[in-house]
């Protein structure tokens, strides 16, 4: 999403991706995934994501909401040297500081390129006043944080390592360990089939989280069904479920069938 839904709310915890490329197609997105697969080993989801093209009005606009609304959000590219290169500078627009040249981020760039660090390479140590450094392991050039905002690089080779260091440094809190996803597989078993026994399940278990996935395929159908929430609810849930899928005879798979 580019422009659209700018007066809506952007609490909680969000994904920023910044490029043209990605809304014209020439690179798809591997950053929303990555956060989400981390974020539900903690019982917490994404709350919302957006996609942003390279225009400055557009990704200072947004900063400024979800600053507003204190949000976590992680974003990902625009951090470089090139001039198509802009969340540094949006970012301090948005948080209302100048931009200035960090000297710790300026020692890792000559530390990594040399005299190959200037004149362009210095400029990625150019952020926003008072802004804390997020370690790059792959080339040493880092990210920076704001306010619980988070600005990766557009690799998703640097950014997924990087992302790793905040969770487990000043995010290492954040999440609810209570919490868990459970599922089962069926085989050639309709959702339509079931929806009366969801309904039932969801009447029964209203803290839970029900989820129903069908894949499709040439082959056979496959639907992975379960839930999320605290452990001990789910664990009661999930029994229950398979007692119930027995009674229709269906039969429920713990992994995946091949």
């Amino acid at each position: 999403m580019a422009d659209e839904g700018r007066s809506g709310p952007l609490s909680g915890i969000g994904v920023v991706v910044i490029g043209d490329e990605i809304l014209s197609g020439r690179r798809q997105d591997r950053h929303l995934a990555a956060v989400a697969e981390r974020l539900a080993a903690r019982g917490l989801v994404v709350d919302w994501a957006q996609f942003l093209p390279d225009r400055e009005v557009t990704i200072v606009d947004l900063l400024r909401r979800s600053r507003a609304d204190g949000a976590t959000v992680f974003c990902f590219g625009g951090i470089g040297a090139t001039p198509d290169d802009l969340t540094r500078a949006c970012a301090a627009t948005a948080f209302g500081r100048p931009l200035v040249r960090h000297p710790e981020a300026a020692a890792l760039i000559e530390a990594q390129f040399g005299e190959g660090a200037y004149p362009k390479r210095i400029l990625m140590a150019d952020l926003p006043e008072g802004a804390d450094l997020v370690p790059n392991p792959f080339n040493r050039v880092p990210g920076f944080a704001l306010e619980r905002h988070f600005f990766l690089p557009g690799f998703p080779e640097m950014a997924h390592a990087m992302l790793d260091h905040i969770l487990a440094g000043p995010l290492v809190g954040l999440g609810d360990a209570g919490y868990v996803e459970q599922s089962l597989w069926l085989v050639d078993t309709p959702e339509s089939e079931l929806v009366d026994l969801m309904e039932a399940f969801c009447a029964a278990h209203p803290t839970l989280r029900l989820f129903s996935l069908p894949v499709l395929s040439t082959e056979r159908r496959l639907l992975e069904l379960g839930f999320k929430g605290e452990r001990s609810e789910v664990e009661r849930a999930m029994t229950a479920l398979v007692v119930a899928l027995g009674e229709r005879e269906i039969v429920a798979h713990d992994q995946r069938p091949e």
